[in-house]
């Protein structure tokens, strides 16, 4: 069976791992108590807060479940060492051809993508574009609303 490697910093992994143990320490006992509240109200086949909390329940044990497998399936990506070309963990100035507008964006894995704050992935259409091209390249991706071009400005 093949399992998917997820490609991920160290802040992210120490994340991801955070987050999980509030799920396990702190979601869990907080459902378990609301489910021996509930329990206390009579019938619980007519019993709606019994079934809310079991159902978030269910919900938590499979975030737990999937951050689990993400955790163990983590590769942790090394610092950059090189700036002579994009790669995982490279922050990436470009321009947009077509509106001249600049964005500084980092390159992470998938798992802590956040386009709100300028982390885009490197399986995004964006992201695998930029992999392995240098400072003054120039890059096409087919987006959403067409094809954009963007020139790669610097690297760190």
């Amino acid at each position: 069976m093949n399992k998917k490697l997820f490609m991920v910093t160290q802040e992210g992994l120490d994340k991801l791992i955070q987050e999980l143990e509030y799920l396990k320490n702190d979601r869990r006992k907080e459902i378990s108590q609301k489910i021996r509240e509930a329990k206390e109200f009579g019938d619980l086949s007519e019993n709606a807060e019994y079934h809310e909390a079991k159902t978030d329940q269910a919900f938590v044990e499979g975030q737990i479940a999937d951050l689990e497998a993400k955790i163990k399936n983590a590769k942790v990506i090394d610092k950059v060492t090189s700036a002579s070309h994009v790669q995982i963990g490279s922050s990436v100035e470009v321009k947009n051809l077509e509106t001249k507008e600049k964005m500084t964006l980092d390159i992470v894995g998938s798992m802590e993508a956040d386009v709100f704050n300028n982390k885009i992935s490197n399986e995004s259409p964006l992201g695998a574009a930029l992999l392995e091209k240098e400072k003054g390249d120039k890059v096409t991706y087919q987006a959403p609303k067409g094809e954009m071009n963007f020139e790669i400005l610097s690297i760190n």
